[in-house]
Order: structure tokens, then sequence, then C-alpha cells
């Protein structure tokens, strides 16, 4: 949906949530009212923001394919299970439409050199990783526009800063989100909303262990090297993230003290791109 106002026409800026106060007690429920929509919310970092939001107030649309897995976390924080294909653009034309807080997590991967990479799977992975995020934002952005206030957090990767042989699709929708989330930092400022990414490195996830094997076949070298010899190569931090630390940082986004961070991507990458 367009606005119709025109530049400069937006009347005064939004007035900034209610700042927290020292005597607020740690874990206060500090989105209470408030409603999250989380992507690839079955398991991982999905997972971990889902249950970070519920756990500050917010009432979350857990958002999947794996259907089994999806009640299952939307049972254990009283949310609301959505089992979507994020590849089909009518199923998610049909999400729901008001949520004030969108986590644009859900990701796929396949590993292989450019010139052997299917072109079917290049283009699932960019409808998954980036249309599907266009199709939610355009449908949510009316209502958070009409509420004066709303978080956007894109779940990046440092893929989305650097490149990596042999993830062509993975590094090129990642890029692709990236440029979204500045756009909508942009277009969405005026009306109270924040647009911003979260860049890992590689996450304690099932999308990163079941890389192991198309790895080491990649790189010629053993499964048990893959980790320390082509995960952790270029970080300074050696260890694998874990999914409950990339979901404190996008909870952070969403605080009361974070309405002047736009069009950022955070990197938690151990160092990589400190190189």
């Amino acid at each position: 949906m367009e606005s119709t106002q025109s530049p400069g026409a937006e009347g005064p800026p939004a007035a900034p949530p209610a700042a927290a106060t020292p005597d607020d007690p740690p874990g206060a429920r500090f989105l209470a009212g408030r409603t999250a929509l989380v992507t690839g919310a079955a398991s991982g970092i999905g997972r971990a923001c889902a249950v970070a939001l519920a756990e500050a107030g917010a009432a979350v649309y857990v958002v999947d394919i794996a259907a089994d897995a999806a009640k299952e976390v939307a049972a254990e924080i009283g949310g609301t299970c959505c089992v979507t294909d994020l590849a089909d653009p009518a199923a998610v034309d049909a999400l729901p439409d008001d949520a004030d807080i969108v986590v644009n997590n859900a990701g796929l991967q396949h590993i292989a050199p450019v010139h052997e990479f299917p072109p079917e799977r290049f283009a699932l992975i960019q409808r998954v990783m980036v249309e599907a995020p266009f199709r939610i934002l355009r449908r949510t952005l009316p209502h958070m526009y009409a509420g004066g206030w709303g978080r956007v957090v894109n779940i990046s990767s440092v893929h989305g800063l650097r490149a990596s042989p042999y993830k062509s699709a993975y590094v090129v929708a990642k890029h692709a989100l990236e440029g979204l989330s500045k756009t909508v930092a942009l277009e969405a400022a005026p009306h109270g909303v924040t647009s911003n990414c979260i860049n890992p490195g590689y996450v304690r996830t099932p999308l990163v262990e079941d890389q192991i094997a198309t790895q080491a076949v990649a790189h010629g070298i053993p499964e048990a090297d893959v980790v320390t010899r082509v995960m952790l190569e270029r970080t300074a931090i050696k260890r694998l993230i874990e999914p409950v630390e990339v979901a404190a940082a996008a909870l952070w986004f969403c605080s009361p003290h974070t309405g002047y961070i736009t069009g950022a991507s955070l990197p938690l990458d151990g160092g990589w791109t400190a190189h």
C-alpha cells in the first residue's frame, strides 16, 4: 500500500514510546499490548525470537512451514500458529497484517559453485528470503504507520555484508534483505517505525548443522574440520553463536531505548567483519 502523503506532509513525528525507568524490574513486559510476527519461528533463531518477544509481553504469530513444531512453539508461548509456505505468494499474502513487530528470519541454504547452482533452487531462496519479507512488510507497514509505532527486525547474516564461495543464492538474498531494510528505514521513519538488520556469523541452528556435509564436499575437507576450518576461520571468537544471543539483539531493537536506531546492520559475527 502506498502512502498518499507527499514528502514533508506527514505532520509532526510520532512521539517515542515511554522510556523504561530505573525502577522497572528486569524482564519487564515492555511489549505488552504489542503483536509480533516471526517467520521461521519453529526452530533456531526464529524460535528464540518468538520466545523472547512473548516473554516481553508481545502476542506472537509463529510462522513456519513445519506445522508440528510451529504448533508446539505457539502452545509453549501462548502464541498463534500460522503454518505457511513462504515460497507461495498467496500464502504469504494471507498472513495477518496487524503486527507491530515483524521479524523476518526464515531462510534456507544451498551450497554449490555458481556454474553448478540449480536455477530453481536459486529462485526458491529469493522467494523465501527476499520476496516474502517484502510482501509481509507491504501488508504490515500500514498498520504500524496508523499506530505511530513499529519495529522491523531483519535477521540478515554476515553474508549480507560479506560473500563466501558456493553460497551465491544465500549471499544475494541477504544483500537484498539489507537493501529492503534500509529502504523501509527511510520510508518508515516519519511514522515512528524503525527497520534494522542483525548480521550473525554461524549460529548453532539446524540450518548450519545441515551444511556440514555439503561444506565438506565443496571444500574437499573432512566433515570434522568444517566448523574450525570453514565456519570459524574468519572469526576472532572461536565458537558458534547461540540462537538466544541473536534473539536478545532482536528484542533490544524493540526496546524503549532504541527508537533512534534505524537503517543499521548490527554484526554479531565474532569479529569476522573486523578484518
